[in-house]
């Protein structure tokens, strides 16, 4: 068990490596990109400084609180799209028969699939989350440690969704929509404070659409620590990477018997 995870790591920093030095061939596009994403992020900041001073909270949350929710949104998209970007193109690996060279590889099929591609891009959206949470945590060590745990668990949970919500395409015919849909819910749910939902919308948001457990629950136990719910973020998060592993693995048996047929044709 041991030397499978010390092996799996190796593979992971093996692709990252590759792949930065690939992107780092034109710098000037990395940090355009880089640049550009941090722009496009601090608009938005502007947008929610014209909102408080209309009012001095927004749904239960203060300008501070917003700042923190970015943050964590920002740091978790920006580290599962950097290590695990291919994830977000599985439905179409699958929908194309493009899974068999994973396959024919002598390594867990799920666990090559996500770390063969990174998104560059996503080192702005970790830089600007880990920005934001120095600018609105301050020097608290203890906070600050917390954000970073939280936005590893975050990317977990995110990236872990987009597998569950990518292996509908086993089952269901074209699902590629389906699936990117998903992910896009989730993006924009996180970047609203969670007073602004009724009840019915919340229930969806700390189960379906699990942004409580990625943005909610954590920014109350950065702001008021709690180890109970702590141990809650961290126990959903290993219980959604195992789903997400099982239900991959599970669809993976269909599409060895039925889309590489089809790819034949």
């Amino acid at each position: 068990m041991l030397n499978e995870l010390k092996k799996n790591i190796k593979i992971l920093a093996i692709n990252l490596k590759y792949n930065m030095a690939k992107e780092m061939e034109n710098r000037t596009s990395f940090v355009s990109q880089v640049i550009f994403i941090l722009l496009n992020n601090a608009l938005y900041i502007v947008q929610w400084l014209v909102f408080y001073r209309l009012k001095s909270t927004i749904g239960g949350y203060s300008f501070d609180n917003i700042l923190i929710l970015w943050a964590l949104g920002a740091a978790s998209y920006g580290i599962s799209h950097l290590f695990f970007e291919n994830v977000y193109y599985i439905p179409e690996l699958i929908s194309n028969g493009k899974l068999d060279a994973y396959i024919t590889q002598p390594l867990n099929v799920l666990w090559n699939v996500s770390v063969s591609k990174t998104k560059p891009s996503a080192f702005g959206d970790l830089l600007y989350g880990i920005v934001l949470a120095i600018i609105s945590i301050g020097a608290d060590f203890q906070k600050i440690f917390l954000f970073m745990l939280f936005s590893c668990l975050g990317a977990i949970i995110l990236t872990s969704f987009s597998i569950l919500a990518s292996s509908l395409t086993f089952w269901i015919k074209r699902g590629e929509q389906i699936a990117h849909n998903l992910d896009f819910s989730i993006r924009i749910a996180s970047l609203y404070p969670e007073g602004i939902f009724n009840n019915f919308i919340k229930v969806i948001l700390y189960t379906i659409v699990p942004t409580g457990f990625i943005i909610y629950l954590p920014i109350r136990i950065i702001l008021n620590f709690n180890l109970i719910s702590m141990i809650s973020v961290i126990l959903f998060a290993s219980f959604f990477a195992l789903l997400a592993f099982y239900v991959f693995n599970k669809g993976l048996k269909k599409y060895s018997s039925s889309n590489l047929m089809s790819a034949r044709i």
